[in-house]
């Protein structure tokens, strides 16, 4: 029951940091069609979040907890800093992927070290389809 409440935990936070990642960007986007991408990428995090959140009290009667000020602010300092010399779409994208990335391997570790049952693995597994699948989109634009 526990690795189900922290898998539920960790694929939420990488939900919310990835959309966080992208609010801080996408405003920088000068390509009309990265940035229509960029907000897909925004609403699939949302349906993952959505349905974590449906499932959640199953699994704790606390509240779901979105990202940290602190770690809103480190993401969005990250993303500055990583940005003031160059916000070429290019960079934006090479900086989304490598989120997408670690989204990827921290679902994997979950999927392959966590005793989980089905109905949180299946959100994990959505959770590492739809990364995989904007990592390859996001790939067009390096």
């Amino acid at each position: 029951m526990k690795d189900n409440f922290n898998a539920l935990n960790e694929i939420h936070k990488g939900t919310c940091m990835g959309q966080d990642a992208l609010s801080f960007v996408i405003d920088k986007v000068e390509d009309l069609e990265l940035k229509r991408v960029l907000l897909k990428q925004f609403d699939d995090y949302d349906d993952i979040a959505k349905e974590i959140e449906k499932v959640y009290p199953k699994y704790n009667n606390d509240t779901i907890k979105d990202t940290s000020l602190m770690n809103k602010a480190m993401i969005w300092s990250g993303m500055e800093i990583k940005t003031i010399t160059n916000h070429s779409d290019s960079k934006i994208a090479e900086l989304i992927i490598n989120g997408i990335n670690m989204g990827i391997i921290e679902g994997v570790k979950i999927i392959n070290k966590k005793k989980i049952n089905n109905e949180i693995k299946d959100i994990v597994s959505k959770f590492i389809k739809m990364q995989e699948k904007n990592l390859d989109i996001l790939k067009e634009y390096l």
